[in-house]
């Protein structure tokens, strides 16, 4: 999966587009508990992911493979609505 666009959500929620149009939520609560992910518990944080097109990842180390994500990811049904405010940037660092 190549991901083209991804909309930061509440909850911690992302919204990801992939370049074949699929989009899927993908919820990283999960995640935050694990020391590497709990900076983005601070919302400002949270909302400066970055895209590099076969991953995510965050100023403070964090990041998620595109293959995770769309292991976990929830697909939503074609044409859903995007928002502009599009993040731009391989490796999944699970909780530990």
């Amino acid at each position: 999966m190549k991901i083209e666009e991804i909309v930061p959500h509440d909850n911690y929620i992302l919204q990801i587009k992939a370049t074949d149009g699929k989009i899927g939520l993908f919820d990283v609560k999960p995640y935050l508990e694990s020391e590497v992910f709990a900076p983005l518990k601070d919302r400002t944080e949270f909302e400066r992911v970055h895209n590099g097109q076969y991953f995510i990842e965050w100023a403070c180390g964090a990041d998620l493979s595109a293959d995770t994500i769309q292991a976990r990811w929830e697909t939503a049904p074609t044409g859903a609505a995007t928002h502009s405010a599009t993040a731009s940037g391989a490796g999944a660092r699970p909780p530990r």
